[in-house]
């Protein structure tokens, strides 16, 4: 892939374009001393939309750090250019770099609806929780236009089927009427990941999601409609925004948040690279305490993928992370997100005019 300057550009989360781990052939561009570069870094990158053609859209998932063995993406790759988004990696394999690739080449399942209707009418199917955009946030700035999660969320309420949503979007705002359809039936919750109150900090960390005051009121609104409603804070990042973890949770249950959850930073693959890139862009004179601590949480290394440890991390500062989480979610009185009910599915029809008859 095209190997961009290391430059920060202007509403883009990554710097750069780190080469494809799964490609032989890598292109390296230099500067010639004619100032090309440098007018490459003012240039606005467009965003492309890439149609994928899917045979299958639940995708299945056994690991015990998570709360769901299904999930549906209608989208690879995110517009809301999140420097720490553990699913930059998953770009390598359609081809591209996790890099600014990653925010700027989306691909997007037309006809995700028709393949859920699919999954959930198939024989023999059992119903449990389903994950909606769990891997890329379904409710992306491309979804305005394109509205493939409303699409998929109007097939589980036809099918009375649970779903759970984690967004940083207001956009969700726009399914209200389906969501509330669903919680009057006890069939969905949804989490706001807020990782930050500062807004400055928030338009380097993630330039295309929605600021975090908008974010809170979201989770506002949501919850005065009905529906049960959460917060993640996530990812918790030494020296930058561990800080704020109470602050956020307190702000978050007097907006209605009933339930909250927390993720340390991750960095699996190439995201550790893009992050100390991006570090060393906004953040430079933090940039080794912040690397050091993120070693110590994770064995000396950089990231650590193992089950149960991945996502929460070890050693003394993981601790102290754990023990704060713990007790602001006490004090202010948060609980377990709702159950979401089962027995209420139905196998939907075969949609277009013959679900008529």
């Amino acid at each position: 892939m095209d190997q961009p300057p290391s430059q920060p550009r202007r509403g883009r989360g990554a710097a750069s374009n780190p080469k494809n781990r799964y490609e032989r052939c890598h292109v390296q561009v230099e500067d010639d001393g004619w100032g090309g570069l440098e007018a490459q870094v003012q240039v606005r990158l467009p965003t492309r939309l890439i149609p994928m053609a899917t045979r299958h859209i639940l995708a299945r998932n056994r690991s015990p750090d998570v709360p769901f063995d299904r999930s549906v993406n209608p989208y690879r790759g995110c517009e809301h250019g999140c420097i720490y988004c553990f699913a930059r990696p998953s770009h390598a394999q359609l081809g591209y770099s996790p890099g600014l690739d990653f925010e700027t080449c989306i691909h997007y399942k037309p006809e995700a609806a028709e393949r859920l209707r699919e999954a959930l009418a198939a024989p023999g199917y059992v119903p449990a929780p389903l994950a909606l955009g769990i891997n890329t946030d379904g409710w992306q700035p491309v979804e305005r236009r394109l509205r493939l999660s409303r699409q998929l969320l109007e097939v589980l309420l036809e099918a009375r089927h649970p779903v759970s949503i984690v967004t940083k979007s207001a956009l969700i705002e726009r399914d209200i009427d389906l969501l509330a359809a669903l919680a009057r039936r006890g069939l969905v919750h949804v989490a706001l990941s807020v990782t930050t109150l500062d807004t400055a900090l928030a338009r380097r960390m993630e330039p295309r999601a929605t600021a975090p005051p908008r974010r809170i009121e979201t989770l506002r609104r949501l919850h005065q409609a009905g529906i049960p409603v959460g917060v993640l804070v996530a990812p918790v990042i030494p020296f930058l925004n561990d800080g704020e973890m109470e602050r956020i949770l307190a702000v978050c249950r007097e907006a209605g948040a009933g339930y909250a959850g927390y993720v340390l930073l991750r960095l699996p693959h190439e995201v550790g690279s893009l992050f100390e890139e991006w570090l060393g862009h906004h953040y430079p004179e933090r940039r080794a305490r912040i690397l050091a601590r993120i070693r110590d949480c994770h064995r000396g290394r950089r990231y650590d993928a193992t089950f149960g440890h991945r996502m929460r991390g070890a050693g003394v500062y993981a601790q102290l992370v754990a023990a704060r989480f713990r007790r602001a979610c006490r004090r202010l009185g948060y609980g377990k997100p709702p159950a979401l009910e089962v027995r209420r599915f139905r196998p939907p029809g075969p949609g277009g005019q013959l679900s008529l008859f």
